[in-house]
């Protein structure tokens, strides 16, 4: 089993003026294998401005960026990847926009649907949601058994979202995921992001 790691998503919304700093403290604090723009309800414009101003923070710290949602923009902006849902478009066109870049594709709690992801060439499939969540409406459920399954026939990564914190990971961790994502558990964390990013580090080295 490949070592697990944290893969940090924003809020769904954010301040420029100030998130870029929580940002860099957040990936100064430990590891993270990545780091998702998740602004679902922003127009166009100002998720460029967003990408325009966290990318490099990012990038200069060796933490992929990946956009949510729309892969085209992703290969136009310099983005080191996109995250699709099922309903994000054609999946095999965003393997194509995107070249060598990451593909992610959520896949739910299916089996069948991370199947087809890794056919047209998906980087890594994302299952969930393992916990209940407050960041989105989950209507897919997923077992641990998912990722164990998973692990056991397939080379290709797994994340695993949905509810996960420092507290509930163990057993994420123990059944073979190769990446935690989460977004209350860092930004929400109450004495801050960076020691939501130390407390995450942690729980994954002790699992």
């Amino acid at each position: 089993m490949t070592d697990c790691r944290l893969y940090l998503i924003t809020p769904p919304r954010i301040d420029l003026a100030t998130f870029a700093d929580d940002l860099a403290r957040a990936l100064d604090a430990g590891d993270v294998a990545c780091l998702q723009l998740r602004l679902k309800e922003a127009p166009e414009d100002e998720v460029r401005r967003a990408i325009d101003t966290l990318r490099p923070v990012a990038q200069a710290r060796d933490v992929a960026f990946l956009l949510n949602d729309n892969a085209e923009l992703a290969a136009r902006t310099g983005c080191d990847g996109a995250h699709l849902g099922q309903e994000d478009g054609d999946h095999a066109r965003a393997r194509q926009l995107l070249k060598d870049g990451t593909l992610g594709i959520t896949c739910h709690a299916s089996r069948h649907l991370a199947m087809e992801a890794g056919e047209l060439g998906a980087d890594y499939v994302a299952f969930g949601a393992f916990f209940p969540t407050t960041t989105k409406d989950a209507q897919h459920h997923a077992e641990p058994e998912i990722l164990e399954w998973w692990s056991s026939l397939f080379e290709i990564p797994s994340v695993a979202i949905g509810g996960i914190t420092a507290e509930n990971c163990a057993p994420l961790v123990r059944a073979g995921a190769d990446f935690l994502a989460v977004v209350g558990a860092v930004w929400s964390h109450r004495e801050g992001p960076a020691a939501g990013v130390r407390a995450m580090n942690a729980a994954i080295a002790a699992a």
